[in-house]
């Protein structure tokens, strides 16, 4: 049950009506109404009202307080992926914008139901946390403060360093490895020969080579971990040579860190399909007249843009909207896709109004990556008036570069692919035969930060306890950072050859 104003839970059991008629699919949805303190304090600890105790919490608190004071910011509504979905309102809101938000709420809840992408997470996470969070507590009495808050630094600088693809797959258990004692040695096979003719149908050159790639697929299968593995978290947890409370803790902030993943791979989608079915909810059902003005005035400034950044909601909302007029017109297929008559495709229409079917599809099966690779159209980047910018190197004014389609579309893609973040893999745990850890910086478009990557390396090694490579590129150069708990080293790597 919510704990609402009677005003607010009628328009609450209204909204949800109309929302159940649209077809949207949500969990109970519990609101309650907090003040500005409990929403800033509830927007540090990421939706939670408990979460483990660390001071970089106090430190989000401290920004968004400040910034709220300030004018520059101020957070509506909060969300939170559960069953039942537990929703915030912002006591002082006009009743207006508590319906618009509740409106919204109910689009939020149905996207976190229905994705594919929220399908493996936990939804019962508000339980979850609380449990986390005495669980470190109890580490913190019995260990101290400062040396469980220092590891949980090391872990927050890799809660990311983990593998979206990981919660599709079954994971196998791991085979026992064979002992080297009882595998055969490798040997070149030989073809069948007299003695004089034996250099001629065994030639020595062709088995030393043969010799060499059975010693070097060896040398491979011996690799450990046999193929890179993305989840270094994870991969930490399990081999590190961790205490029992750091490889528990190290647990906690992996399982959060892959409940939070969905919501950083979804963004544009989660707020266009809630900005779209709040837009629907509002002007179909629930305004009055003399409510119109004011909704469209905030309507207005959520899907605001400003320069040099992407409104989250705009782009999700216009292209859910497209995608609705291009499937109810027809505007797709062999026949749209052949057709170059300008005229004919500004006028087509087949009248097959799929729009709303085809809506709850991508709804379900994508994320933002595979969204707007599957949506964006050159003609819908030209009616947003989307570019790319960059800063010009003489005047140091920021200008439009580009805005070709292709160029724009692999912008945005490389942006939300692994949520702007660089993919990082584990790819040898024994490097140079030292029992030392070596990753690769796979470069899909996101660079490195030097300060950040020398930190983070500098985590590592604290967990593996041992020194940490990272295998990445500088410009055009392949290079090889270091750290060894105490200082940072660099070395040139040889560009291998084509």
């Amino acid at each position: 049950m919510s704990f609402l104003p009677p005003e607010l839970a009628q328009a609450q059991a209204r909204i949800e009506r109309v929302a159940a008629d649209f077809g949207l699919n949500f969990f109970r949805t519990v609101f309650e109404v907090v003040d500005f303190d409990q929403m800033n304090a509830l927007a540090a600890f990421g939706g939670f009202p408990t979460r483990y105790p660390h001071y970089r919490f106090g430190m989000e608190y401290q920004q968004i307080s400040k910034s709220y004071e300030y004018g520059l910011h101020k957070i509506y509504e909060m969300v939170i992926n559960n069953d039942p979905t537990y929703a915030y309102l912002l006591e002082g809101n006009t009743t207006l914008d508590q319906k618009l938000v509740m409106a919204h709420v109910y689009g939020h809840a149905d996207f976190f139901r229905s994705n594919l992408y929220f399908a493996h997470t936990n939804r019962k996470m508000v339980d979850q946390m609380a449990n986390h969070a005495t669980r470190i507590r109890r580490y913190i009495d019995r260990l101290g403060l400062e040396r469980v808050e220092r590891f949980i630094d090391a872990c927050l600088s890799i809660e990311d360093l983990i593998d979206p693809a990981a919660v599709f797959q079954r994971r196998r258990p791991r085979a026992a490895p064979e002992r080297l004692d009882e595998q055969p040695e490798p040997t070149v096979a030989r073809m069948p020969a007299k003695g004089y003719m034996e250099r001629y149908i065994n030639p020595p050159e062709y088995l030393a080579e043969q010799q060499k790639k059975l010693d070097a697929r060896k040398q491979e299968a011996q690799r450990f971990p046999h193929k890179p593995e993305r989840d270094a978290l994870g991969f930490l947890m399990e081999h590190a040579p961790l205490e029992n409370w750091e490889r528990d803790i190290a647990g906690i902030i992996r399982e959060e860190s892959y409940y939070f993943l969905p919501q950083r791979q979804t963004k544009v989608m989660n707020e266009g399909w809630a900005s779209y079915w709040h837009s629907k909810i509002m002007t179909q059902h629930v305004l009055t007249d003399a409510e119109v003005i004011d909704y469209a005035d905030h309507h207005a400034g959520t899907m605001a843009t400003t320069a040099g950044r992407l409104n989250p909601y705009k782009l999700g909302l216009e292209l859910f909207r497209d995608i609705e007029r291009r499937w109810d017109r027809g505007q797709f297929g062999p026949e749209w896709d052949a057709c170059e008559d300008m005229a004919a495709r500004a006028s087509w229409d087949r009248k097959l109004a799929l729009g709303r079917q085809k809506l709850f599809e991508a709804r379900r099966i994508h994320c933002d990556a595979t969204f707007l690779d599957e949506f964006l159209t050159p003609e819908f980047c030209q009616e947003q008036g989307l570019f790319i910018s960059k800063q010009d190197a003489k005047s140091g004014k920021i200008e439009v570069s580009s805005r070709e389609f292709h160029e724009v579309k692999q912008a945005l893609l490389f942006q939300f692919t692994n949520g702007g973040r660089p993919v990082i893999e584990v790819v040898d745990a024994n490097f140079g035969n030292r029992g030392e850890l070596c990753l690769v910086h796979r470069h899909v478009g996101v660079d490195l930060r030097w300060d950040w990557a020398q930190d983070v390396l500098a985590n590592l090694a604290q967990l593996w306890r041992r020194p940490v490579r990272l295998e990445t590129r500088r410009g055009s150069k392949p290079i090889r950072l270091g750290h060894d708990g105490k200082t940072v080293t660099e070395e040139a790597l040889v560009e291998p050859a084509a």
